[in-house]
């Protein structure tokens, strides 16, 4: 396993992580917990170190099997969790409706908001330690940005709670450059980025966290599982999960990308590997990406992700890969 450092922190990181939000089930169409916490140490057990998780991943659920999984294993893990959605009480900046099983689109028995206050963060903290089990978060992330909470106030509570020892280092998600400028030197950004979704490239973001030492942490790198050559037209997908209702899903959509997909077989067989793993590969070999989240429901699934480590595509099939995608 590659490791590469987490900003101006003394931090390392591997190039592939473990992104945890699957396996709350929330949006998904629920999760089995024992396949999920191997999945969890069979990423530990490759090398894998960094587990991405947030609170509103199954409203705790994520968190939960995250600090099971990591027992006895606490110095394995760089654990990274998130502040800022809420569903506990009305404050910030309203975001979505949801229930158990996902986003809904009227009024439901949860009311999510965004609220990166700080008193609102500091209780985020607290909360997420007791699911995780541990005594510090490695990397803490702003969610999601908000308009009602300056975000110097936010950063002072962020850079107390490192000094305090409860954090480690300081990320944010879902954010753009000004948000970023804003924030001061931070360690992390997380975004999503894929041979579907190259927008954070397309902008000038990838570049510039580059040249300010941030890392960047691209999430749903497989699209959602639509990058792997695995989902059929016909597949059906759970109550709750999703995909159901994503038009990238319909049947005529998976049909075009596999066709695409099915282009970069030459070099799958060539390197021994699966579709999504050259996928990953090509993912973690943009100037600029530092770590890529990877989502596993099972045992299987973790390792084969992992394993996509040791592959090293060569700058023409990089350059294949982005031009048969795009």
């Amino acid at each position: 396993m590659l490791y590469r450092k987490l900003g101006s922190s003394n931090i390392d990181v591997s190039i592939i992580g473990f992104g945890a939000w699957a396996i709350g089930g929330w949006m998904w169409g629920g999760a089995d917990e024992k396949q999920a916490i191997a999945a969890i140490q069979a990423s530990l057990d490759r090398g894998v170190n960094l587990l991405d998780t947030a609170p509103i991943y199954g409203f705790g659920h994520s968190e939960e099997l995250v600090g099971r999984a990591i027992q006895g294993r606490r110095d394995q893990a760089v654990i990274a969790t998130k502040c800022g959605l809420i569903w506990d009480r009305e404050e910030g900046e309203f975001h979505f409706h949801a229930d158990d099983r996902g986003i809904q689109s009227r009024a439901s028995e949860k009311k999510v908001y965004k609220c990166l206050r700080p008193a609102s963060v500091r209780d985020e903290v607290e909360k997420s330690l007791k699911r995780l089990q541990t005594d510090r978060i490695d990397l803490y992330q702003t969610h999601w940005q908000e308009k009602t909470t300056p975000i110097a106030d936010t950063m002072a509570e962020l850079l107390k709670l490192k000094q305090e020892g409860k954090i480690r280092a300081i990320g944010v998600s879902n954010a753009n450059v000004e948000h970023i400028k804003q924030y001061g030197q931070i360690d992390s950004d997380q975004e999503k980025f894929n041979l579907l979704d190259r927008n954070l490239a397309a902008n000038g973001q990838l570049d510039f966290c580059r040249q300010n030492n941030i890392a960047v942490f691209p999430y749903s790198p497989l699209a959602n599982g639509l990058l792997t050559g695995k989902i059929s037209p016909d597949r059906k997908f759970n109550p709750g999960d999703l995909r159901a209702a994503n038009l990238r899903f319909r049947k005529e959509n998976i049909a075009k990308i596999n066709a695409k997909l099915a282009e970069l077989n030459p070099i799958a067989e060539r390197r021994q590997a699966s579709l999504a793993q050259i996928v990953i590969a090509w993912t973690f070999s943009q100037p600029g990406v530092t770590c890529v989240l990877c989502g596993a429901r099972d045992e299987i699934q973790a390792q084969e992700n992992a394993a996509a480590a040791e592959i090293q595509l060569t700058a023409e099939e990089i350059e294949t890969i982005g031009r048969t995608m795009a």
